[in-house]
């Protein structure tokens, strides 16, 4: 299993929605911003959004375990990189998700029982 690089492309705010249905003072998501890198593969990556973590761990867990492509080739070009962002609808953050060399290391003992 090798690491994933996760690095915040951009950060939106729909004014329009947020007007009808935010809260007063809401901007831009408050925990990330453009250009910030995380290292993951099986585990969320510390200082991470949790909320953002659940709506991309599924494509970092696939490309850190080698997936090269994802739906039929009709949605990235680029082998071992995919394109997300978080479930967020006021305020949704953009993810690039990429495979790099690195192997991973659990830090954990597993169980076996």
């Amino acid at each position: 299993m090798k690491k994933c690089r996760i690095t915040v492309l951009k950060r939106h705010f729909d004014e329009e929605l947020a007007k009808e249905y935010g809260c007063k003072g809401i901007g831009k998501c408050p925990m990330l911003k453009e250009g910030d890198v995380f290292y993951a593969d099986y585990a969320k990556p510390e200082g991470f959004c949790d909320e953002a973590w659940k709506a991309i761990y599924q494509y970092v867990f696939a490309i850190s375990h080698g997936s090269g492509v994802f739906y039929y080739r009709d949605w990235i070009e680029k082998p071992g990189v995919a394109i997300c962002s978080c479930n967020d609808g006021l305020r949704p953050v953009i993810f690039k998700i990429e495979a790099t060399e690195e192997e991973s290391v659990i830090n954990y003992t597993p169980n076996k029982d």
